[in-house]
């Protein structure tokens, strides 16, 4: 027995880990007590300093001291002269870095140590440079420290090139160091600003392609790669005017969602209107017989202000409908750009046949050169995704079902016709439905579809919608549509409610209900189980 050291037991080291942490919470809330007294009292010294600086060490994150330590310092160099103000911010700074080895994720003590660097007389923003780097080394995906880099450059002057080698040498020693790469994304907008991939050195490719070449199931360099390929943004115009004579109604379509306020104008009735565009399709209900009771030859004509975009058309007897844009042509650079792209990474996918990444950014590649012509790869494609990453299946369906109603959007303008026709695709979701404003036949039969959205409103022209053998609930959809005669839902799961049922019994008997804005069509037809 003698000579051997005495070993407690687990419940022993509980129960004095347990009085020490009591010991420590109530030294803490006596301090923090204390504190809060001293504040309450307009109290602006050196113990509150040292109070706070106490609690602070041992946890950066109470917002409330920070605040008072703010309180303090400001009331400090009231008091003193310039170089002692310095010294004062200076201890500070070193005050914060302690804070940071406690929790280099502390909200807190980076906004303070912003605070702080803006009230120094002389800051040294090569030292905060400096500690960036010293943060960033031990953790690279530390946003705190990333967004207070970005403070420290602004202020010192760093230029963009500069942060550009920064993040090579990251990236250089980590492809998976994704703070970086976004990183990148911020600063190479300011260096080239125009987005296009033509107006780009290939070499601005070349670190991805090390990167997923390297690594081809590491995500980061991925993003990246299909950022810099489609920076362009989508031009905001307008993409169809339809105006209904008979409905008195003016419906716009933009080409991309707009939260801003336009101004329409309207020639033929002189008549101002205001409206806020937060989607794709606006209606305008137009005054009682502005339109009805006019002759036949007007000119209607859409001012957008913003964007200086006028746009003439006249009315027939019924109604006008104006296709304004569609699918804009590449230019020889950049088309010549893409296709080198797609070849890369059709070299990548035959060292690595099942890499998502690798399939997910050949689809869209070839959605960019030739949609139409790359279709049938394209599903393909989908088919090997859902095969190699299933729990993401649903995502691809959703995709697959958004390109094919594009082509055929593409499809149905070249035919110029009027008729939408998707049945037996498999589709999943219904999109791009700004797009069929003049649609008068749509069949989406034997597909997968859940609902009917309820931006089904936007096709003003439908006469005739075939959906059968889906998975369809209701018929939320369905409502406010003034030109729909026939509708065939069998095979469905329509569940009818009270609003549903009012709304099927008011097509079949022509009275009108006071909650539907729903015309009255006698001779409507339901074909439902």
């Amino acid at each position: 027995m003698h000579g051997r050291v005495k070993i407690k037991s687990t419940a022993q080291q509980e129960e004095e880990k347990r009085k020490e942490k009591e010991k420590k919470l109530k030294a803490f809330v006596s301090a923090r007590d204390a504190v809060l007294k001293k504040r309450s009292a307009g109290e602006h010294d050196e113990e509150a300093l040292q109070l706070t600086r106490q609690l602070l060490s041992s946890n950066p994150d109470f917002a409330t001291l920070w605040n008072y330590r703010r309180e303090v310092l400001l009331h400090l160099e009231t008091l003193r002269e310039k170089d002692e103000v310095q010294k004062l911010y200076e201890s500070e700074l070193h005050f914060i870095e302690a804070c940071l080895k406690v929790n280099p994720k502390s909200y807190g003590c980076w906004h303070h140590r912003t605070w702080v660097n803006t009230r120094l007389p002389q800051p040294d923003w090569t030292r905060e440079l400096g500690l960036c780097d010293r943060c960033l080394s031990l953790d690279e995906r530390n946003f705190h420290c990333w967004d207070y880099r970005r403070v420290v450059v602004k202020a010192s002057g760093v230029s963009v090139e500069q942060e550009l080698q920064f993040t090579d040498r990251l990236i250089g020693s980590n492809f998976s160091n994704y703070s970086s790469w976004h990183y990148r994304s911020t600063l190479l907008p300011q260096l080239h600003p125009q987005p296009a991939p033509d107006s780009a050195p290939n070499t601005k490719y070349e670190l991805s392609h090390n990167a997923f070449f390297t690594d081809p199931n590491d995500q980061s360099a991925w993003f990246y790669y299909r950022w810099l390929l489609g920076r362009a943004e989508r031009e905001e115009m307008i993409s169809c005017v339809y105006v209904s004579r008979e409905g008195e109604r003016v419906s716009v379509a933009f080409s991309k969602p707009l939260c801003k306020v336009y101004n329409m104008y309207s020639l033929f009735i002189h008549t101002l209107m205001h409206k806020i565009f937060n989607c794709l399709c606006q209606l305008c209900d137009l005054p009682p017989g502005s339109i009805s009771d006019m002759s036949n030859e007007h000119n209607l004509t859409i001012h957008w202000t913003e964007k200086h975009t006028h746009r003439d058309c006249n009315l027939d007897d019924l109604h006008v409908c104006v296709c304004i844009c569609g699918r804009s042509e590449l230019s020889v650079e950049k088309s010549s750009v893409l296709q080198a792209e797609l070849q890369s990474c059709n070299q990548l996918l035959e060292l690595e046949p099942q890499n998502k990444w690798c399939l997910l950014t050949i689809i869209l590649l070839m959605r960019a050169l030739d949609p139409l012509g790359h279709e049938k790869e394209t599903l393909a494609h989908f088919q090997t995704l859902k095969e190699v990453d299933p729990m993401r299946s649903t995502y691809y369906s959703d995709l697959c079902s958004k390109f094919l109603i594009e082509n055929t959007i593409l499809k149905m303008e070249y035919a110029e016709v009027r008729v939408f026709s998707l049945s037996n695709k498999n589709l999943t979701t219904l999109c791009h439905l700004d797009q069929l404003l003049f649609v008068t036949h749509i069949n989406l039969s034997s597909n997968q579809l859940l609902r009917l959205p309820p931006h089904f409103a936007m096709l003003q022209c439908l006469e005739v919608l075939e959906a059968d053998d889906n998975a369809i609930e209701n018929l939320e959809g369905l409502y406010h549509l003034p030109k729909l005669e026939e509708v065939s839902l069998r095979n469905n799961r329509i569940l009818f409610s009270k609003k549903s049922k009012c709304f099927i019994r008011n097509c079949f008997s022509g009275v009108k209900s006071q909650c539907l804005v729903w015309p009255c069509f006698k001779d409507s037809v339901f074909f439902i189980n």
